[in-house]
């Protein structure tokens, strides 16, 4: 058993990847992970990963620090972003409206023609007719 245990602790470690802790490094900054002692060796021998671990404290720092800064607009930007939004929702319900009232310009072009049309029928109808009553006086 002590044999196993000195093999086990003579027995190489395979070394981590710049990749492999990179990938690692946003939870352990973060803190919702903890390095082991493999990823801390690694970092302290790799100027690399040195690099990649500053790089997200600085980017957490910022978050951060825009969690409690508020930003002003320019003045006029909000006035302007709101005027741009009433000019779109007006334009989109003229363009509702023109589209109803094409459809309802067809509609009523149809009920005209079909009236027309019917006329036109009632016309050539009474003028038949009128037609063979003359004819039937005449004879």
């Amino acid at each position: 058993m002590q044999s196993d245990q000195r093999d086990h602790q003579r027995r190489p470690t395979r070394r981590l990847t710049c990749e492999e802790v990179a990938a690692a490094l946003p939870a352990i900054v973060d803190g919702t992970e903890r390095a082991d002692r493999r990823i801390q060796h690694h970092v302290t021998t790799c100027l690399r990963c040195q690099a990649e671990l500053v790089h997200y404290r600085k980017l957490l720092r910022a978050l951060r620090q825009l969690r409690t800064e508020y930003l002003e607009p320019a003045p006029g930007v909000l006035s302007g972003i709101l005027a741009n939004l009433e000019e779109a929702g007006e334009r989109g319900a003229i363009r509702s409206l023109l589209s109803g009232k094409r459809a309802a310009y067809i509609g009523g072009v149809a009920v005209a023609a079909t009236a027309a049309g019917a006329a036109g029928t009632l016309v050539l109808v009474s003028r038949a007719s009128n037609k063979r009553k003359g004819m039937r006086l005449a004879g």
